[in-house]
C-alpha cells in the first residue's frame, strides 16, 4: 500500500489541453494503456529526459521533434512496452506511431511527441496504435486528467496527480500535472513519465528554465533503487489559452507553482515505490556546496543496508554512519558532523550522545514517515532528497515483472 497517499479525487481542467485514455492491449488486458494529450495550436512545450545512454527510441525521437518544433499538438503515450533496447527497428516503430497520429489529425510528424513505458528489450507492436488512435482522438476531453494518469501506470498501485491555481496580472492560471513511476527510479531523470500543463503563455526559453529548476529539486531529488530508467521524460506544456503571460518580471509566482506541482508528484512516486512501507526524507545541511550535500544524501538513500533497516524499523544507526563515511566526497570532517533520526539526535560533533536510548531510536523508526538530518558544519549549502525502504515485496514485484 502507498505510504500516506491517495489518488486525487479530481484534477482541474487546463484551458487548451484535452486528454484521452483507451484500451489498446499493447501489453495489458482490461485496462487503458494508450493515452493522448492534445494541446491547441500556438502552445509551447519543453522537456527534460533520461541521461541513460541506452535511452529509448521514443526519447530519441521526442528530443528530435522538440528541437524542431516547440509547439507540438499531440503527446502519444503507451504503457506496458518501453520500446527501449530495440535498435533501429524500435526507432522506426516510434516514427510510424507518430506518423499514424499525424496523418489522422493532419499535422506534421514533428508535432507529435512519443512516450513509452514498460518492459525493456521487446519490440513495440504497431497494430494496437493503428486500431486505437482513432478511438482515442474521438474521446479527447478537457476533464480526462485522472483517466490519463491511470492509463500511463505500470507497476504503480495508484494514480498520481496534482492541480494548482495562481493569479497572474489578475488572470487565473491553472496548472495540472500527472506522473507515473514506482521503480527503476534515480535522477537524471529520476521509470518515470510526468506531464505538467498550464494555460499561461510562456516563451520556450523561459519555460525550459522554469522546468529545469523545478526538476532539480523534485524528480531529480528522489531515489528508490539507484537505477536510472531508459525512458524518463518530464514535459511542461503552456497552452497560452488563459490570456495570462509569464515573463521574467512575473516569473517567481509561476516558478513556485511549477515547483510545487513537481514536488508533489515526485513525492507521490516515492510514497508509491514498489513494496514501500516507509517514506524517508534525507536532509544534508551546512555543506561546502550542493553537489557535496547531494552526494552524501544519495549515498545514504542508495545503501541496501540502510534501506533494509528502514523496512525492519531497526534503529541500527551505525548503518547511517557507514553510508555517510563511504560517500564519495573529499575532506569530510566527521568531528564536525551531527546526526538526527527524526527529532532524536544521535551524534554531536562526531560523538554519540550519551543521552540517546534505543527506545528513542525505535520510536522514530516505527513511524511510516522518517526523516534523517545530517549536519556537516562545513559551509552554507544544503540538499534534500526523498527515498523509500527496501522490502520483500520490492523483490517479488521485480522478480515477477514480466510474468
Amino acid at each position: 500500500m502507498p505510504v500516506n497517499l491517495q489518488a486525487p479525487s479530481g484534477l482541474n481542467a487546463v484551458k487548451g489541453i484535452s486528454l484521452s485514455a483507451v484500451e489498446a492491449n499493447i501489453r495489458y488486458k482490461d485496462r487503458n494503456d494508450l493515452v493522448i494529450i492534445e494541446m491547441q495550436s500556438g502552445g509551447t512545450a519543453v522537456g527534460v529526459f533520461t541521461k541513460n545512454k541506452f535511452c529509448a527510441a521514443p526519447v530519441t525521437l521526442c528530443r528530435n521533434h522538440l528541437s524542431i518544433n516547440t509547439s507540438p499538438r499531440y503527446l502519444l503515450i503507451n504503457a506496458g512496452n518501453a520500446n527501449a533496447g530495440t535498435g533501429e527497428k524500435g526507432l522506426m516503430t516510434a516514427q510510424q506511431c507518430c506518423e499514424i497520429l499525424a496523418n489522422y489529425c493532419d499535422v506534421p510528424q514533428d508535432a507529435i511527441l512519443p512516450f513509452s513505458t514498460g518492459v525493456i528489450g521487446e519490440q513495440l507492436p504497431l497494430t494496437p496504435f493503428k486500431k486505437s488512435i482513432p478511438e482515442a482522438i474521438e474521446q479527447l476531453k478537457t476533464d480526462n486528467w485522472l483517466m490519463a494518469a491511470e492509463g500511463i501506470m505500470t507497476t504503480d498501485t495508484i494514480a498520481k496527480g496534482a492541480s494548482k491555481t495562481i493569479e497572474i496580472d489578475d488572470i487565473t492560471v491553472t496548472l495540472t500535472g500527472i506522473a507515473k513511476g514506482s521503480g527503476m527510479m534515480e535522477p537524471n531523470m529520476a521509470t518515470l513519465l510526468a506531464y505538467v500543463a498550464c494555460d499561461a503563455k510562456v516563451e520556450a526559453t523561459l519555460l525550459q528554465t522554469v522546468l529545469n529548476q523545478a526538476a532539480a529539486d523534485s524528480f531529480n531529488a528522489i531515489s528508490i533503487d539507484g537505477d536510472t530508467s531508459t525512458n524518463d521524460s518530464l514535459v511542461l506544456l503552456a497552452s497560452g489559452q488563459s490570456g495570462a503571460e509569464i515573463t521574467a518580471d512575473n516569473r517567481e509566482v509561476f516558478q513556485q507553482a511549477v515547483d510545487d506541482i513537481c514536488q508533489t508528484l515526485a513525492q507521490a512516486i516515492i510514497r508509491d515505490a514498489e513494496g514501500a512501507t516507509k517514506f524517508v526524507t534525507i536532509a544534508v545541511e551546512s555543506a561546502p556546496d550542493k553537489d557535496y550535500a547531494r552526494e552524501i544524501a544519495y549515498t545514504v538513500a542508495r545503501s541496501p543496508l540502510v534501506k533494509t533497516a528502514l523496512f525492519a524499523s531497526d534503529p541500527n544507526w551505525g548503518r547511517l554512519l557507514m553510508a555517510i563515511g563511504r560517500s564519495n566526497v573529499k575532506a569530510l570532517d566527521i568531528s564536525q558532523l551531527s546526526l538526527w533520526l527524526g527529532n532524536t539526535q544521535l551524534l554531536e560533533s562526531g560523538e554519540p550522545l550519551e543521552s540517546y536510548t534505543e527506545e528513542q531510536g525505535q520510536a522514530e523508526m516505527d513511524k511510516e514517515e522518517i526523516s534523517i538530518r545530517i549536519q556537516l558544519n562545513a559551509g552554507e549549502a544544503k540538499a534534500r532528497i526523498w527515498t523509500s525502504d527496501l522490502s520483500h515485496e520490492y523483490v517479488t514485484i521485480n522478480a515477477e515483472y514480466r510474468s
